[in-house]
């Protein structure tokens, strides 16, 4: 990634495909589906190229639209979804990336994640076979997980790497991209030493911790002295952490403050304040699970 003072809302980060992911993405959980359409595309004309859709979300299809009615050219606008996360195994995750697809209305999809690691492991295992083949078949450019834990992750690595020493280089596909709820109060240093270690690039979901911590006496002294707000301090940190934050907002000057933090610095004291030690998910947890 860049070095901090040089990052732009134009930043690219390079995935271990060929691919490139922009630095900040437009998060689309606990959107309505009437309503996605509209934020997609005021999120695109604020400047934004990074949409973050899911199975769950269930507005897949207008934030295919919204990317479809545009005007940009299909390659500048990077489009991530996600299996359905109570769905597991081959066939299911087969299903429910083609419903993702056709719902998209989209030739490709840039990103698609397994949402959930449940389902054990014939359920994981399966469902990664899935991803690979529509990878293969140029249906979606890179692939990876969303809430698995460091159990879940080196499970699937021993699996890519057992595969490429029987099936030749490349054969089990290669985890691009992890995505977490990430921030201050959750930071998660187990699987994010684990996907840097990899070469996995982390995306953060909820980085504005859903709203909860915006008085929380940690932020203050941080937005005062470099006279920011609390949610922007929140998506710096995010950002100098090398994370892909993935803000949602339904307000256009939201939407522009969250892309308003290219031009300040935390310290590297500021950093070390925002260091709680805490581990607070604010709406679920899959990581933890031991099947």
């Amino acid at each position: 990634m860049a070095a901090h003072h040089t990052l732009s809302m134009a930043t690219q980060v390079a995935l271990n495909t060929k691919y490139t992911l922009p630095i900040l993405g437009y998060g689309l959980l606990q959107v309505a589906p009437e309503k996605a359409a509209g934020f997609v595309a005021k999120a695109l004309e604020v400047g934004y190229r990074h949409i973050d859709s899911a199975t769950m979300y269930q507005n897949e299809a207008a934030s295919g639209e919204a990317i479809r009615n545009s005007g940009l050219p299909r390659d500048t606008v990077f489009y991530t979804s996600k299996s359905p996360p109570d769905q597991h195994g081959y066939d299911a995750t087969v299903k429910g990336f083609e419903e993702s697809l056709n719902k998209s209305g989209l030739e490709y999809i840039d990103l698609y994640l397994l949402h959930t690691p449940f389902g054990g492991k014939e359920g994981r295992i399966g469902g990664w076979k899935a991803l690979l083949e529509a990878q293969r078949a140029g249906k979606v450019r890179s692939i990876g997980v969303s809430n698995w834990g460091v159990h879940h992750l080196q499970e699937l690595q021993d699996w890519i790497d057992e595969t490429d020493t029987k099936e030749g280089e490349g054969r089990g596909g290669k985890i691009s991209v992890g995505q977490w709820e990430i921030h201050p109060w959750l930071a998660r240093k187990d699987i994010t030493d684990w996907a840097a270690k990899h070469g996995v690039v982390v995306e953060a979901y909820s980085p504005l911790v859903r709203g909860l911590k915006m008085d929380d006496p940690l932020l203050k002294p941080l937005a005062d002295k470099h006279g920011k707000s609390p949610a922007q301090i929140l998506l710096r940190w995010s950002l100098q952490k090398g994370f892909v934050p993935l803000p949602k907002s339904e307000k256009e000057d939201r939407m522009r403050e969250n892309a308003d933090i290219f031009n300040f610095e935390l310290s590297a004291e500021d950093m070390k304040s925002l260091e709680t030690g805490k581990y607070e998910s604010t709406i679920w947890d899959p990581t933890t699970d031991t099947t």
